[in-house]
């Protein structure tokens, strides 16, 4: 592992702000990623998930969204304090995303090889034909077949339009590649296929991977470490190792209950009871202490702070 961190993220803020009301969607998180390693980043949706990764690739729709504090760094680079060309320069050679939805990420009127082809041509100096070449061997290795280069996005299934989007993420070999749910659209065997294909594909080029998701045994298969969010902050980080077998924060403990055991009687599940605060209003102390079956009257009045080395978590429990 390279020294210098791939990815740093420094007490990052972001909000969405309108006329009616502020909506805190990330609340001063920190976090490390180093030169191939894979890190799951879980939670509820509204957990401010998405909204940390497009602070990392600079593309938080502004206005209403507003980064108010923090650093992003890119291999030392701050992005925040880049220039918008030289950003763009980086996404894509440095930092891809595979979004979450395939539909919207692909533009309709445009044929599928044209589209992978521009992402090409925008970052590496080659002809039309080596691209052309180049995207159609990487279309092959996710399974897309050399004749449907001249196909329109409405033509491929969900999962075939999320193979392309893929491809699209992959094209450059970037350091960092940032997956947002990129299996919420498709059925369960294609998406064993997708991660199988992630995981080979990253391990292959020495990516790091940032996963974003809220399905726990995806974590558990291709992540070596977990960060743990929950209203806009990482209530959990560590190992996965660590995180799955010594957990430490009542949320955490909360997914883990409501997963179903594959062995053993079957029990009820346990859900978490109540609902995520809602962003906009949230609770002064801990904000979990809602829906916590262990809290203390310190932790509906200051805010825990983290707690533990290398697995670490905010709350007073640790």
């Amino acid at each position: 592992m390279g020294m210098q961190p791939v990815l740093e993220i420094k007490g990052l803020w972001v909000n969405y702000e309108t006329e009616e009301e502020i909506v805190h969607a990330v609340n001063g998180i920190d976090l490390t990623m180093y030169g191939g390693e894979s890190l799951g980043l879980v939670g509820e949706t509204g957990a401010g998930k998405t909204t940390t990764c497009l602070s990392i690739m600079q593309l938080v729709p502004d206005p209403p969204g507003l980064i108010t504090d923090g650093e992003i760094l890119f291999k030392g680079e701050d992005m925040m304090l880049n220039t918008d060309k030289r950003n763009e320069e980086i996404r894509g050679n440095g930092i891809s995303m595979i979004f979450q939805d395939p539909m919207t990420a692909l533009n309709p009127v445009v044929t599928i090889g044209e589209q992978l082809s521009e992402v090409v041509r925008t970052h590496q100096k080659v002809s039309k034909a080596e691209a052309k070449q180049k995207v159609i061997e990487a279309l092959e290795v996710v399974g897309v077949k050399r004749d449907r280069y001249d196909d329109y996005p409405h033509q491929f299934s969900g999962g075939m339009k999320q193979r392309v989007v893929i491809t699209m993420a992959l094209l450059c070999q970037p350091e960092l590649l940032i997956a947002d749910e990129p299996t919420t659209a498709l059925d369960v065997t294609i998406q064993a296929q997708v991660l199988e294909l992630i995981r080979t594909l990253q391990s292959e080029s020495g990516t790091s991977l940032l996963l974003i998701t809220h399905d726990l045994g995806v974590v558990a298969e291709t992540c070596d470490k977990v960060a743990i969010m929950y209203a806009g902050e990482i209530v959990e980080f560590g190992s996965v190792d660590e995180v799955f077998r010594n957990t430490l924060h009542p949320y955490t403990k909360g997914l883990f209950d409501s997963i179903p055991k594959m062995t053993g009687p079957c029990e009820r599940l346990t859900p978490i009871e109540g609902l995520p605060p809602n962003p906009a209003d949230l609770p002064k102390g801990c904000c979990f202490s809602p829906r916590c079956k262990y809290k203390m009257e310190i932790c509906e009045r200051e805010k825990p702070g983290t707690r533990g080395e290398g697995h670490t978590a905010k709350c007073y429990l640790v």
